[in-house]
């Protein structure tokens, strides 16, 4: 089959309006950074702190809803072994976004922090903070490899193109437009994104259940006709895994910097929370499509459309089956439609994600152990320069697997074994932690997720939980809670090593001059805190006193004029 001349032209018309849009957001950034009294590292990061309400909500929405979120909800209903009752991402999103709304925000944006590793600078200091740097970068690495891999199944399977190629051009356009605007570009393009999204989607829906190769959806719910019933079923034994990426979606997700961006560009703390509550509930409208076509998918008859068997499934094609529904079983018009939503969906997570992990290296890893003195410039060359190398590393993992859901779920799953205890920690128990608690807890965890291994990267567990057991195709289903566990065991190390700390050097087991964190050292967190705000304030001085500088001199240059 040759390449798909009309939907290659479509999907490069969407990539220009994209490019347009970020050019536009870019102009919008140079002049927000003239009038705001944050520095050009700040106003590329978090904007102006001045997101319009309307803005934020979408831009937060198309966040979280990106591609994996879209195709991985599909690739889970119409899987044979799962099912609509393993669909957990839009009920987990939903309790995340409210959960952040509800807990997270105030702490968070009320002390103007620029990044969500800022609290931990805060309290642990700038070297320690750059280890928990690490889980944050390879988080997000996953995210937008997920995303990628979305993307290119989405292309190979409608235009006949091949996926590499067409993940090579995405990622291109996104850290194009990244690299010029900051926040503004990424938030303003999240705007289209999000619209074609919606739009596109619900557009293709009734074409794919109108097919003549798929039977009423309502019929193939509980009853086994092409394949298991499409609303799936979890048995006693299932229970702890099903519980297990249900609390790593709602809990684990906290954690993410890209979540936290919008949160901290918007101007007040209530409108933080408006935005995390209302784009809850626009997160699970937009997942609607997603399930339908999964759910198509599973009852249709694919011996009498145009792919024929064996079926996406046996063949391992599952991963991109939102794009095999549009291709096979829509007209040619409608796929074209559909692809650009798809491109849409999956734009609006990488880059986001970019900017995120670039922010916490330039800010928090390279500002703050590389190079203390850095100037502004400097900064913003290091944002950059870390969003193409990022890029490209989630670009290479992209194609190597071919489980967009798989990716997804991997990326969360360090935020929610590594880190999100951490996170707890830091803002909820800041009174009974210290540094020496949470290198303890970090290595704890690390070490008990590496023990419990990978199958889906063909890392064996080292042990045998109860619960695990092996699948009809050779894969290992580990039944067990088993992150939940090492979440659970992380809060209650960085506690226990905290206070084990704090007892052998105030009891004298153990000579001062190894207390190399100073936990003896009465206040000594509230003077790294107040040292903190001190920098803070000299920087707004510094600022303002510029802007006044350049007002001052427009002024006598207009005096003399006349």
């Amino acid at each position: 089959m040759a390449v798909n001349v009309a939907g290659l032209v479509s999907v490069i018309v969407f990539y220009l309006v994209v490019m347009g849009t970020g050019f536009w957001a870019s102009r919008k950034s140079k002049r927000a950074e003239a009038r705001c009294t944050a520095t050009q590292s700040e106003v590329m990061m978090v904007g102006g702190r001045n997101l319009k309400t309307w803005v934020s909500i979408f831009t937060t929405t198309a966040t979280a809803v990106g591609g994996g979120y879209i195709m991985g909800s599909a690739e889970v209903v119409y899987n044979p072994t799962r099912g609509l009752v393993w669909c957990i991402l839009p009920l987990g999103f939903f309790v995340n976004l409210n959960i952040v709304g509800l807990f997270f925000v105030k702490p968070v944006r009320s002390k103007n922090y620029v990044t969500i590793m800022d609290p931990f600078q805060e309290k642990y200091g700038n070297r320690l903070t750059a280890c928990l740097f690490i889980p944050f970068l390879m988080a997000d690495v996953l995210w937008v490899a997920s995303v990628l891999a979305a993307l290119g199944g989405t292309m190979s399977v409608i235009l006949d193109i091949s996926s590499e190629v067409s993940i090579v051009i995405s990622a291109a356009v996104a850290i194009l437009y990244t690299l010029l605007g900051g926040l503004y570009s990424v938030a303003y393009t999240d705007v289209i994104q999000l619209v074609l999204m919606l739009l596109g989607l619900w557009f293709c829906v009734p074409f794919a259940m109108l097919s003549p190769a798929t039977v009423s959806i309502t019929n193939t719910s509980l009853t086994s006709l092409f394949q298991e019933p499409w609303v799936g079923s979890i048995q006693v034994e299932d229970l702890g895994a099903w519980l297990d990426e249900f609390l790593i979606v709602s809990i684990g997700s906290v954690c993410y910097q890209e979540l936290y961006q919008r949160i901290l560009a918007t101007s007040t703390v209530l409108q933080a929370q408006v935005t995390c509550c209302i784009s809850a509930f626009i997160s699970v409208i937009l997942v609607i499509p997603s399930v339908l076509i999964g759910a198509v998918a599973a009852s249709t008859d694919w011996n009498q459309t145009s792919y024929g068997l064996p079926t996406p499934y046996e063949e391992g094609k599952a991963g991109s089956i939102l794009p095999i529904v549009l291709q096979h079983l829509c007209p040619q018009f409608v796929s074209l439609v559909g692809i650009g939503a798809l491109a849409a969906a999956v734009m609006s997570s990488i880059d986001s994600a970019l900017l995120s992990s670039s922010s916490l290296f330039a800010r928090n890893f390279y500002k703050a152990v590389v190079r203390t003195n850095a100037s502004e410039r400097e900064i913003l060359w290091a944002v950059k320069v870390s969003i193409l190398v990022f890029g490209v590393i989630a670009t290479a993992l992209s194609m190597t697997s071919n489980s967009v859901f798989g990716l997804w779920i991997l990326s969360v799953d360090v935020m929610y074994t590594v880190v999100c205890a951490q996170l707890l920690a830091v803002l909820f128990l800041s009174r009974h932690v210290n540094r020496y608690g949470a290198l303890g807890g970090l290595a704890t965890s690390a070490i008990l997720r590496g023990l419990a291994g990978e199958p889906s990267l063909g890392i064996m567990p080292v042990w045998t939980l109860p619960g695990d057991r092996l699948l009809p195709d050779g894969s290992l289903f580990q039944g067990f809670p088993f992150r939940t566990a090492i979440f659970l065991i992380s809060i209650a190390s960085i506690l226990l090593w905290s206070k084990a700390a704090l007892w052998v050097f105030t009891r004298g087991y153990l000579p001062p001059h190894w207390d190399v964190f100073e936990v003896r050292r009465p206040g000594a967190d509230a003077l790294r805190r107040e040292i903190g705000e001190l920098r803070m304030e000299e920087s707004k001085e510094k600022k303002e006193q510029l802007v006044s500088g350049e007002g001052a001199s427009e002024g006598k240059m207009e005096e003399n004029s006349h």
